[in-house]
């Protein structure tokens, strides 16, 4: 496959998957201004623009962080290159240039969902609902999944669209449940309290996996159960461990048995988090852990570039 065949793939998986993520972070936010806490609403939202994709020029172009100011931020300013119209701009964009080598439907899906992001403002998005606007860009970041799944033949391209996925993935999960650890609960809030708990269950609901937790646990929400659930359990579908599962094996696949770099770096991380205990992660440090890994998966994103794609990285990652 040619290297930019390849890299535009790549890079559309990636866009959907950072465009359902920030959609997942802001239903959260919204749902933590619901809770009565001692925060004030600036120090509520300043998390949600320390983990959201974009160009970092929020205070330089908007007056005040409140929710309003956050959503036509990070959802909906086509100048924020990180802002998911701009990630499903740029995925639909990566789509066009490749038409040939996707699917008529998963191009179908791709461009109807463009075509009705261009319509929303944040008046519309109000009249809509603010969760209502957060399930549409995940449910048409599921349809594209699925139909690239169910249509598309399971060949190289398909390999690097699921590779751009996982990557993209792990690196949300780490930096969600980051934030939440390291910076959200303030000082005067008592650590087990019901803020905190209603945190941790926000956390759980933004990536999927409330329901996952109660049924694996039975018990009430600790952070090193959910720790253990988003970074160590290979069948929870937005882990740690499940995405670089499916990144290693479809490293293998793409390498061919070639002794690839980027090959090696996924299988240590793989290695780490196949035979980690949580333990170990707290004795070491949550936030000291869940830095060295985003750091280790940027780096193994920049070796997929350096491996097998055209270019270095040019969309910024999350910061």
């Amino acid at each position: 496959m040619l290297s930019r065949t390849a890299e535009d793939l790549y890079w559309m998986a990636r866009n959907m998957e950072r465009a359902e993520n920030t959609a997942r972070m802001l239903e959260v936010s919204f749902r933590l201004t619901l809770l009565p806490t001692s925060l004030d609403r600036e120090e509520q939202f300043e998390p949600i623009l320390t983990i959201a994709p974009g160009d970092g020029t929020f205070h330089e172009r908007y007056d005040a962080l409140n929710h309003e100011n956050l959503v036509r931020y990070v959802a909906l300013d086509p100048e924020n290159n990180g802002s998911i119209y701009s990630l499903i701009r740029n995925a639909r964009e990566n789509a066009r240039a490749r038409r040939a080598s996707i699917s008529s439907e998963a191009w179908e899906t791709l461009n109807a969902t463009w075509l009705q992001m261009q319509s929303f403002d944040y008046d519309e998005v109000q009249r809509w609902g603010f969760r209502d606007f957060f399930d549409w860009v995940k449910e048409r970041s599921h349809l594209f999944r699925g139909v690239v799944f169910g249509t598309m033949l399971h060949d190289d391209g398909f390999r690097f669209l699921r590779l751009g996925t996982f990557i993209e993935r792990a690196d949300n999960t780490a930096r969600i449940l980051d934030v939440k650890y390291h910076v959200l609960l303030p000082d005067t809030e008592k650590v087990g309290g019901y803020v905190d708990y209603y945190q941790w269950a926000a956390l759980l609901r933004s990536v999927g996996a409330y329901r996952a937790y109660r049924r694996i646990y039975h018990e009430t929400i600790y952070p090193w159960r959910v720790a253990e659930l988003l970074i160590l359990r290979e069948d929870m579908p937005r882990s740690l461990h499940h995405c670089y599962a499916i990144v290693l094996s479809t490293l293998d696949e793409l390498a061919k048995k070639k002794p690839l770099e980027c090959r090696r770096l996924a299988g240590q991380t793989h290695a780490q988090l196949c035979y980690g205990q949580i333990q170990a992660v707290f004795r070491e440090g949550l936030h000291e852990y869940l830095t060295r890994f985003i750091e280790d998966n940027q780096a193994l994103g920049s070796q997929i570039q350096e491996d097998f794609l055209m270019t270095p990285m040019v969309m910024a990652e999350a910061v």
